[in-house]
């Protein structure tokens, strides 16, 4: 195999299948990168068995042929080269010479043939939305799966799709995000967990640019993302997901309207106060005269208040000051709903059409202050 490709096009695709190399795994072959040069086109493929990602190359196929090499050796060597067009040649037992201007390095290849290709996946019925769309969904959504693995469902989101709506759900047991897209055309109604690695990754490569499109195909057992010159499957995670509906009540007692950079900002301030792992709550009172924020902790207080749009009931209520602030940070309205019930009943952030739905839950808190 002789290939010749310019560095920056090589660290491009080096960097996308990275994303999908196993670091911790007994096949050693899973922490290569197979480079397959042996038909008309470069494609680089990585898979790590739960996630796998198959990119184009761009470059000139001089001799064909495909080698699986060291992901972390070739990524580093490709990445302290000089900005300038990089020759990968193997010879017959797999030594894989890397040459660049006057730099030369040789590592051994492994043969292709024990490597673990993509999943073959029927792809139809699929939807089609901007990169733009997807990573931002990504973005407001994410925060909210649960870190460990205790329950594997909240390791990952929802993607429901219903007639012409794509919802995205993510949960951790103290709050949910909600976002709801409207798609072109209409759709079955197809209900999906998808991991949360998986989303995480996909929102790394996308370029997030309005005009370019990704595609998204679903199976029992698989979903796949197809943009730019790019295809990433991914194992869905098994089981039904919970059942939010009976959570998601309209009712409350209490709806303030709120600039939300202000209130943003003022929850930040009172984080100065808690430790990293402290569960100190922000305290809300909401009245006629505004909402007044409070913190207590040993290491001091504040108090602060804001000027709100309010109707119905009076309230006090806490909540841990980090879940409000990573709610807030991906809301984009400049003017923010909130709903609330009664001190231990959950709050809903929402705009008027529903495109985003945060719940949050309560903490209790000592109200001798």
């Amino acid at each position: 195999m002789k290939l010749i490709c310019a560095k920056n096009e090589l660290l491009k695709s080096v960097n996308i299948s990275l994303k999908a190399v196993s670091s911790k795994t007994t096949m050693p072959i899973l922490e290569c990168i197979l480079i397959d040069a042996s038909a008309t086109e470069i494609t680089f493929t990585s898979n790590d068995m739960e996630l796998g990602i198959e990119t184009k190359v761009k470059g000139i196929i001089e001799e064909k042929g495909i080698v699986a090499l060291d992901a972390k050796l070739f990524s580093d060597i490709i990445r302290k080269l000089p900005d300038s067009d990089v020759c990968i040649q193997t010879d017959t037992n797999l030594n894989t010479t890397i040459t660049c201007e006057k730099a030369k390095f040789t590592i051994p290849g492994k043969s292709g043939d024990d490597f673990a290709y993509l999943p073959v996946i029927e792809r139809s019925e699929g939807i089609e939305i901007s990169q733009f769309t997807l990573k931002e969904v990504i973005r407001q959504t994410i925060f909210s799966i649960a870190a460990n693995e205790n329950n594997k469902l909240m390791t990952g989101e929802l993607f429901e799709m219903k007639e012409n709506i794509l919802k995205v759900v993510s949960l951790d047991g103290h709050r949910i995000a909600i976002r709801k897209i409207e798609l072109k055309d209409n759709y079955p109604s197809r209900k999906v967990v998808v991991p949360g690695k998986t989303l995480n990754e996909i929102s790394k490569i996308l370029s997030g640019e309005v005009e370019d499109q990704v595609k998204i195909f679903f199976t029992d057992n698989h979903i796949v993302f197809e943009f730019d010159d790019t295809v990433v499957v991914s194992r869905l995670i098994e089981g039904e997901y919970f059942r939010i509906d009976q959570m998601l009540s309209s009712d409350y007692e209490t709806k303030v309207k709120i600039n939300k950079r202000e209130f943003l900002d003022c929850i930040d301030r009172a984080t100065l106060f808690v430790k990293e792992g402290d569960k100190k709550p922000i305290i809300i009172t909401i009245d006629d005269t505004g909402m007044q924020l409070n913190i207590n902790s040993q290491m001091g207080s504040m108090n602060e208040e804001i000027d709100i749009d309010k109707e119905g009931k009076d309230i006090m209520i806490g909540f841990n000051p980090k879940f409000l602030i990573d709610a807030l940070k991906v809301i984009d309205d400049e003017e923010i709903s909130i709903y609330l019930v009664n001190p231990k009943a959950p709050c809903f952030i929402k705009n008027e059409e529903e495109s985003y739905i945060y719940l949050i839950l309560p903490v209790n808190f000592n109200t001798a202050r």
